[in-house]
């Protein structure tokens, strides 16, 4: 119990810094880069740094687990404390175990971090604000099919949950039957609400004896049940932040219409399955790290672990954005991945317990 406490408590230091420390070199970086493309007002100045904060906490968090393990090793070591503890009696297992405890506790913190769209949309929302000065910009020209209908949204504000200039053609047989026009539509009580509607009728058949196309018009008119204008504004404009409740809503929602729905899964799966690679890889480097420093240039190999964990967080972001592109399975770009870092820590773990 005395080396979980006092191994916790320098890897939960050593985080704290090196995650501000990176947090802090990233937003400052950008600031430089994007300052003179800001608003003037501090307000949304203010607000722009602290979503560009937490895409960096989304993106360097992890990183920082492993780069903490490894300086929490090696501060072990040149203070002779990994030593003391072996001489005591703890095996290398149980030197491991405050090192995947605490990571894992932090990866579960930092996943129920993406239910709050102000977290997982922060890289969205801080570009809305650089180039549009707002962190929430409407979406302009949005098409897509719903239940064999075609809508058309000219413009639509998520925030205020509204549209507007709304076209629904409903299709029926492969001939255009019948045409829905709205100036404006409101989403509320899980409808999209259409305000002054002028349906378009056209007849099955048109000859001498049809009367034509016929025009009514309605004061409102309820359609796309579920359809929440972030779900709306995420799904069909190819975007992967979602959060956590509405990448689950809009699976449940799009699979009862037979559409697409890996892009979404992909995002569910680097939210919940991607972190995990932290306490794999923390295990996989751990039990590389010497006892002591008489036994390895711990310089040296403190710079061959930081670059191996750069090589396989970047492998790991590339296939995340492969995926995202669809150019290869989700299931291949993420779980894949993982789940081989976490044989190998298996692996790794096993053989400890056979040694000791």
């Amino acid at each position: 119990m005395l080396a979980f406490k006092y191994i916790s408590f320098h890897y939960i230091k050593y985080f704290l810094i090196i995650l501000i420390a990176l947090v802090l070199f990233l937003v400052g970086f950008d600031y430089m880069e994007n300052a003179g493309k800001l608003s003037d007002s501090a307000n949304l100045l203010l607000i722009y740094l602290v979503y560009k904060s937490f895409f960096a906490i989304d993106m360097l968090l992890p990183l920082s687990l492993v780069f903490a393990m490894i300086s929490t090793k090696i501060f072990l070591i040149r203070s002779n404390a990994l030593v003391s503890f072996f001489s005591l009696g703890y095996s290398r297992v149980d030197i491991l175990k405050p090192f995947v405890v605490v990571s894992t506790v932090i990866i579960v913190i930092f996943i129920s971090l993406h239910s709050l769209p102000s977290f997982s949309r922060a890289d969205e929302f801080s570009n809305n604000i650089r180039k549009n000065a707002e962190y929430l910009s409407p979406t302009r020209d949005l098409f897509f099919v719903y239940e064999d209908k075609y809508v058309y949204f000219s413009k639509m504000l998520p925030l205020q949950e509204k549209a507007e200039g709304i076209r629904v053609f409903q299709i029926r047989d492969r001939s255009l039957k019948e045409v829905l026009l709205a100036k404006e539509a409101t989403y509320r009580n899980d409808y999209w609400h259409l305000k002054e509607v002028d349906i378009i009728t056209k007849p099955d058949t048109i000859d001498f004896e049809s009367f034509g196309i016929k025009v009514t018009a309605k004061k409102d008119l309820k359609i796309l049940k579920g359809f929440r204008p972030k779900m709306l504004d995420q799904v069909y404009e190819g975007k992967v932040n979602f959060t956590i409740m509405d990448a689950l809503d809009a699976i449940t929602l799009l699979d009862k219409q037979g559409i697409n729905t890996s892009s979404i899964k992909g995002a569910l799966y680097k939210i919940f399955i991607y972190p995990f690679f932290v306490p794999c890889l923390v295990v996989i480097i751990f039990f590389f790290v010497p006892v002591s420093a008489r036994f390895l240039n711990v310089s040296l190999f403190s710079f061959g672990a930081i670059l191996a964990t750069l090589l396989v967080w970047g492998v790991l972001f590339m296939f995340i954005e492969l995926s995202n592109n669809k150019t290869i399975s989700a299931e291949v770009g993420v779980i894949m991945p993982v789940f081989i870092l976490f044989l190998i820590a298996l692996f790794q773990w096993r053989r400890s317990l056979s040694i000791s």
